[in-house]
């Protein structure tokens, strides 16, 4: 238990740094920030986003031919067969549906939560149905905190300038625009409804500073502000069973389009059953999350167990192109050690308390609030090019990040207080991070591109609507710290209210069809692409390689078909 006694040695000299790091704070001065040309520079050596290697161009559907690359992982996916593969015999299914509603809402996060709710207010019956449990999603995993301009000295404006700096101007500014604006609304939204903010003494909101930012404008619940957020959205959902119902373990296999194009609808298909039903819906909003359990590039991943990229997929066989694909951000810090803990999100909230991240000789190489692809860009650099990184007893590479500053910066039990679950975390298995400094390396966590969508989450199929991670332009090609949280309610929310106007201003739906996934599997045949993969992949597969070889019948009989 606790680090081997060759990282305590290395520790050691991180604390003969600290004192000095500590002063120089105190005075006010800090490791200089990049320029834009350095930003620029950092980011075409050593992030993976800019690699080579490990991508490879669309060629089916709508985004062929865009002169993109895209992850390999994420193209094989999308090259997939579809699980409905005796295609006749389901069009025979979907002609009688298993249940009707107004509103499908597919994912059952803080995007699809949200959607579900705010249809429900504007009168729509809704159907909720997803993966895994509800609130087994992303949003629970998040730790830092919702940006939204709420204090005096912000304002939508500087949020604009922020996100869209954050994301290399790249943003789509329609998408911007609605997330800045209604990002205070949000905020007293979600206190409506009971969600416990940190305050100060007085009763105000408290606000910290997170990277890329101009402003203190993050609001948190300690360091699980996303569970925070899925508690009072799931209880919400779960005190309206005569407006909303919820279908567990039951994922979206394919949707279902009228004669017209319309969205109609979906198959889902019951884990624990291995039975598909069918939902006829008047509008449908798909809010299924990112993509990090492919594991773009081997990197371990913060997202949860069912983040395998499965609206995409529905939405792209139905016609509907995605943005900003190509790019994936890797949050800065990961847990690098112990191995029970890889992978795992170390909050940037640890970062906008005080800690800093420092090298093997105890020195601050990064600004600690740079843009998160910067910062882990920076991260990668000191362990790969200047060979100042720390090796753990497997091989992996990481920087300390020296959280024992925050105690001597804000006061005694302020990391127990303030960061409860990263402290437990690390607690069970030998390391006071009030105490001892993080091993930290970039880890997988956030899906930058997605569905394309407008301002309201409308995509181009009629009656198709996206929200969350599931949706891509609004952080362009960087997501900056807090903006997440926000995007789920802020689009979570149009979404439900813009389906809701969709089916109150009238439609009529016809017949059942799957005749975009038939086209779509004939585009696979003309380029010369044959797999026996099937996707939405649904789960990924951890099982050990030489098991699968001999578990001769699995797809024939398991729930991979």
């Amino acid at each position: 238990m606790g680090y081997t006694p060759e990282l305590n040695e290395l520790i050691k000299i991180v604390e003969k740094t600290r004192p000095e790091r500590i002063r120089q704070i105190k005075a006010g001065h800090s490791f200089p920030k990049l320029s834009l040309e350095e930003r620029a520079e950092v980011l075409e050596k050593f992030h993976p986003d800019y690699k080579k290697t490990g991508r490879c161009p669309i060629l089916a559907g709508p985004n062929k031919g865009d002169g993109k690359f895209y992850p390999e992982e994420f193209v094989e996916l999308l090259h997939s067969g579809s699980r409905l593969k005796d295609i006749e015999q389901f069009e025979k299914l979907i002609q009688k549906p298993d249940y009707e509603t107004d509103v499908l809402v597919i994912g059952a996060g803080g995007a699809g939560c949200s959607a579900a709710l705010t249809a429900m207010v504007n009168g729509q019956n809704v159907i909720i149905t997803t993966k895994l449990r509800m609130g087994d999603a992303n949003t629970v995993m998040a730790e830092g905190g919702i940006q939204g301009a709420t204090q005096e000295v912000d304002s939508p404006y500087y949020h604009y300038l922020d996100t869209i700096g954050g994301g290399h101007f790249t943003n789509d500014p329609k998408l911007v625009k609605a997330l800045v604006n209604d990002a205070p609304l949000v905020i007293e939204w979600l206190e409506s409804l009971g969600m416990m903010f940190d305050k100060e003494k007085d009763g105000r909101l408290k606000v910290l500073k997170g990277g890329g930012v101009c402003r203190r404008r993050m609001h948190s619940s300690a360091d699980m502000t996303g569970s925070e957020i899925m508690r009072v959205l799931r209880d919400e959902i779960k005190n309206n069973p005569d407006k909303i119902l919820p279908i567990e373990f039951a994922p979206a296999v394919e949707l279902i389009l009228d004669q017209d194009g319309k969205c109609m609808g979906a198959i889902l298909y019951h884990l624990e059953t291995k039975v598909y039903s069918v939902v006829y819906a008047k509008a449908v909003v798909i809010a299924t999350g990112g993509f990090g359990r492919l594991h773009i590039q081997g990197f371990p991943t913060t997202n949860h167990y069912g983040a395998t990229a499965d609206g995409i997929i529905l939405a792209y066989r139905a016609g509907v192109r995605h943005r900003f694909m190509y790019s994936t951000q890797y949050h800065p810090t990961g847990a690098a050690f112990p191995e029970q803990n890889i992978g795992l999100l170390i909050t940037e909230k640890v970062r906008t308390l005080g800690a800093e991240p420092v090298n093997r000789n105890g020195e601050e190489f990064v600004f600690p609030l740079e843009p998160r692809d910067v910062e882990s860009a920076c991260i990668i650099r000191e362990c790969i090019e200047r060979n100042n990184g720390i090796a753990t007893p497997t091989g992996r590479l990481g920087v300390w990040l020296d959280s024992p500053m925050i105690e001597i910066l804000r006061g005694e039990g302020t990391v127990k207080k303030a960061l409860e679950a990263k402290y437990i975390q690390f607690k069970r298995y030998g390391i006071d991070i009030s105490k001892q400094p993080m091993l930290i390396y970039p880890t997988l966590h956030y899906q930058n591109g997605g569905i394309e969508i407008d301002e309201w989450g409308d995509t181009t199929v009629p009656g198709l609507f996206a929200a969350g991670e599931v949706a891509g332009g609004i952080h362009g090609e960087n997501r900056l710290m807090g903006n997440s949280l926000l995007d789920i309610n802020v689009f979570g929310r149009r979404a439900g209210k813009k389906a809701s106007e969709y089916i109150t201003a009238g439609i009529t739906l016809g017949t059942p069809k799957l005749d975009h996934v038939k086209k779509f599997q004939n585009e696979l045949k003309e380029a010369g692409i044959e797999t026996d993969e099937l996707s939405p992949m649904i789960l990924p597969d951890y099982s050990n390689p030489k098991v699968r070889e001999r578990q001769l019948t699995a797809k024939r009989f398991g729930t991979l078909q």
